[in-house]
């Protein structure tokens, strides 16, 4: 019996194979004939196999930040409790009226303490951030394109050769895309270059300034109320800025704090987010506006490189806009509130920070260089990302087994990354499923999300809101996951405590997470982007 390196034993751990129907065969020796192949590709590395207890650790760190208080007032609480309980009534009534009747400075001082104590401790800890309400953008019917309306539009535009349309062709069939999503108006009738400054301009205002007036009109917020501004987009970075933009056309203050974010990729939307809490713990009684965004036909790549044909058959049009306050007022009427965030970075790794790199092909045309390590690179990242947020979510149950069996893998493996296949134990892996009730997971494409529930042992209906925002509006860049956030209002399955956990990831390579908790039943609200549709979903693929 032949003995297979573990190298090239992991190798294999990391491909996948799918069986292609390729249609009848119309000549060759197997003309009339059913032909099939079989496709081999990279999948997302095992998590169960794979978890390193550094990254838990920095989890657990925020734990231990707090273990004072932890450790402290359940202690104070017993002693209190064994005080009081040993005394009667009348033992307890004398030492607190007759006693203290006396010694006015010693109740007196006690109470200045006990209310500075408090004031300390109320001013010290960190305002909590609502989320009022949030818009996406819906473009006009008359950009919908279904995937066969693409790839004749791409053939008409005389910018690709037949292979270059065939590999289109076989990528959309299998993205996950429906018939109804959207592209820019100069992509579909332009057979020039759409990749100006007038067109990204001319995008970036109806995106943007739809799904603003949209969020102004919902919450009754002025746009001159707002303190703080932060917009982000990869690809079109113009001059000014397009936080600029916004500011122009809606007249806001002179003293608003902007921000525009460039070429932060498809997770750009939580780093934004992560600013604007930062911006409003340093301003009190303050409003944020998040903008997040993508340009399509700004990025559009009109050669025959098959790794910068990818951007293509995927993005298409959206953007979101989120309204957060710090305002204690805004308690009632707020939709969410904000409980963490957390930011994994690899771009210290060099196949990391290549996977996805704009650059230009041999004929000069710029494009969005897709690796073929893009799935492995991004199973990394959310490797690291989950096992540090694990501590900070989980119920204490999971913790204890996630941690007691890690600790014991190392310890009984000598410390290995990997644990040992002959003993054939995998490490406990925790069950999300405890910590939140509603996923949305950046819909990048359909075997990402396949590969994402696989690893994380999630359930279609986890993973419905993705899918079928996949489906309707393709990948929309940073504004995905509230795209599903809409999906979820739409069905009404948001209700009153339920922790929304958003996961996107993009170049760099960065992969982010933010949880946020409910703070009311969401209804089907008035304006959204699902409700002339929704009654159709979910759609079985």
């Amino acid at each position: 019996m032949s003995v297979i390196p573990s190298d090239m034993a992991s190798e294999r751990d990391l491909l996948s194979t799918e069986i292609v129907n390729r249609g009848i065969e119309s000549s060759g020796p197997n003309a009339g004939s059913l032909t099939f192949s079989v496709r081999v590709r990279r999948r997302l590395p095992d998590f169960l196999q794979s978890v390193n207890l550094k990254y838990v650790k920095l989890g657990y760190h925020h734990l231990i930040n707090n273990a004072i208080y932890l450790a402290t007032i359940p202690f104070l609480v017993v002693v209190f409790s064994a005080e009081v309980g040993s005394l009667s009534r009348e033992e307890l009534w004398k030492k607190l009226w007759f006693d203290a009747r006396y010694d006015l400075a010693t109740v007196l001082g006690f109470f200045g303490v006990f209310v500075f104590t408090l004031s300390v401790y109320f001013m010290s800890r960190p305002r909590s951030i609502y989320l009022i309400d949030f818009a996406c953008f819906r473009p006009s019917d008359d950009l919908k394109v279904s995937k066969e309306q693409f790839i004749e539009l791409a053939r008409k535009s005389g910018k690709f050769d037949e292979p270059s349309l065939e590999f289109q062709t076989r990528i959309l069939n299998s993205s996950g895309l429906g018939d109804e999503t959207y592209i820019p108006k100069s992509v579909i009738t332009s057979t020039e270059n759409t990749a100006t400054m007038k067109e990204g301009r001319a995008e970036a205002s109806m995106v943007m300034f739809g799904a603003l007036d949209e969020l102004f009109e919902k919450t009754k917020v002025r746009p001159k109320d707002v303190g703080v501004l932060v917009v982000n987009c990869s690809v079109f970075n113009p001059t000014p800025s397009l936080s600029a933009m916004i500011i122009n056309h809606y007249k806001m203050r002179g003293n608003i704090l902007s921000y525009n974010l460039g070429g932060m990729g498809c997770s750009a939307g939580i780093i934004a987010v992560d600013l604007a809490r930062d911006m409003l713990q340093a301003n009190p009684n303050n409003y944020a506006v998040v903008v997040s965004t993508e340009m399509v036909g700004y990025n559009w790549y009109p050669g025959s490189d098959r790794s910068m044909l990818i951007p293509n058959c995927f993005f298409r049009m959206g953007c979101s806009a989120v309204l957060l306050s710090n305002r204690r007022r805004d308690y009632h009427r707020a939709k969410y509130r904000l409980e963490h965030i957390v930011r994994t970075h690899k771009g210290a790794d060099d196949r990391s920070f290549r996977c996805v790199y704009q650059e230009e092909d041999e004929q000069r045309l710029k494009g969005l260089k897709i690796s073929k390590e893009l799935v492995e690179i991004g199973g990394d990242a959310l490797k690291t990302n989950i096992t540090t947020l694990g501590p900070l979510v989980l119920p204490f149950s999971e913790q204890l087994l996630f941690f007691a069996t890690l600790v014991s893998r190392h310890l009984f493996n000598n410390g290995a990354s990997q644990p040992s296949l002959s003993s054939g134990k995998r490490p406990y892996i925790p069950d999300f499923k405890l910590a939140f009730e509603c996923f949305c997971v950046h819909s990048a494409s359909k075997t990402v999300l396949d590969e994402l529930q696989r690893n994380l042992e999630l359930s279609d209906e986890n993973m419905e809101a993705s899918r079928m925002t996949l489906h309707r509006f393709g990948n929309t860049s940073s504004s995905s996951i509230w795209y599903e956030l809409a999906y979820m209002e739409a069905k009404e399955k948001v209700k009153r405590g339920d922790r929304v956990w958003q996961l996107a990831f993009g170049s760099g390579f960065k992969c982010n997470s933010i949880v946020w908790r409910s703070m009311r039943r969401v209804r089907k609200p008035s304006r959204n982007p699902w409700l002339d549709c929704i009654e159709r979903y979910p759609i079985m693929n």
